[in-house]
């Protein structure tokens, strides 16, 4: 088992921070609702899910075909803002319909996660039963649909003896970097994202400071739908496939991600969805890839058994103090 580790570390790295990547991505969507709210929402896989078919659509649409290179690249960047435009507002819809009602009438949070168990299961399903067929005329088994045809055959971008690094990981890492840094720039330069901070730290006291807790949440919701739209365009091109219940795995090891780091912590949910990537790729060089969930949901309930507040979350509970 050592022996697989050591000759695979430099691949395990590599696929672990691609993977990671998309994580973080997904979690700053969980972490960034529970910040504002108090909420899990439960639903935000669903609404990757939402990502992962428009930009599927994106690309049969725009008729492309075994794009490469820099094409390749513009692809990409097609399909993340399609994708994050989709589940953007699919987000916003998700708030509007399924948790501002019950926060104008003072419903209990328990309330609230199960109307985001129940919108989880209506998206999954409308997606199953309806969008599916309807849209990509798919009867295959699971309704599993492809995007691999419009991409040409990756290549190595870095080929340094045990350093091999493909040009679609490549791509998912510098792009989540980059959605990563617009992300803090935003929540901390701009008078949206103080909204976002002063909400987050004392809701009471930011309404009397005159912030509109309801454009607060609205523009988190939207936010952490753009993230997980671009992290849905990301999936498609680093694994070419994506069904209706795509969300419900990678959304658990995402929340795992969040909680890892700091629930309601936002550079927490970057660190932690980095370091749980890299722990599932190493957990599957050690133990094999069947390990692989088990690794990830093995330091879910160490994180919540010995830090509860993850890795960078008690800076945050000592701002709410």
């Amino acid at each position: 088992m050592l022996d697989d580790f050591i000759n695979q570390f430099w691949p395990s790295t590599i696929d672990g921070l691609s993977l990671g990547a998309i994580y973080a991505l997904v979690a700053l969507g969980y972490t960034m609702v529970y910040g504002v709210l108090r909420l899990i929402n439960f639903a935000h896989a669903d609404i990757f899910m939402i990502g992962t078919f428009a930009a599927l659509w994106t690309v049969r649409t725009a008729g492309i075909d075994q794009a490469g290179g820099i094409a390749l690249i513009g692809v990409v960047v097609l399909m993340a803002v399609v994708a994050g435009a989709v589940s953007g507002g699919g987000a916003m819809l998700l708030e509007v319909a399924a948790y501002r009602p019950l926060r104008k009438r003072g419903a209990s949070r328990l309330a609230a996660l199960i109307s985001a168990i129940g919108a989880s299961i209506f998206i999954q399903q409308l997606f199953g039963t309806v969008i599916i067929h309807k849209v990509f005329g798919t009867s295959k088994e699971g309704g599993k649909l492809d995007v691999n045809e419009h991409f040409k055959k990756l290549t190595n971008v870095v080929d340094a003896g045990p350093i091999q690094i493909s040009n679609d990981k490549l791509i998912v890492f510098f792009g989540a970097v980059l959605m990563m840094v617009a992300l803090d720039q935003f929540v901390n330069r701009t008078k949206l994202g103080r909204g976002i901070r002063s909400t987050a730290q004392d809701p009471e006291t930011a309404v009397l400071m005159g912030v509109n807790i309801d454009r607060v949440v609205t523009v988190t919701f939207l936010v952490g739908g753009i993230m997980a739209g671009v992290a849905a365009a990301l999936y498609m091109v680093r694994f070419e496939t994506t069904n209706y219940f795509v969300g419900f795995l990678l959304g658990i090891k995402a929340f795992t991600a969040a909680v890892l780091g700091g629930i309601g912590n936002i550079r927490g949910a970057l660190a932690g969805g980095f370091l749980l990537g890299l722990l599932e790729t190493y957990g599957s060089s050690l133990f094999g890839s069947g390990w692989r969930d088990v690794v990830a949901f093995s330091v879910l309930i160490l994180v919540l058994m010995f830090r509860p507040t993850g890795i960078l979350g008690e800076s945050l509970q000592q701002a709410r103090a």
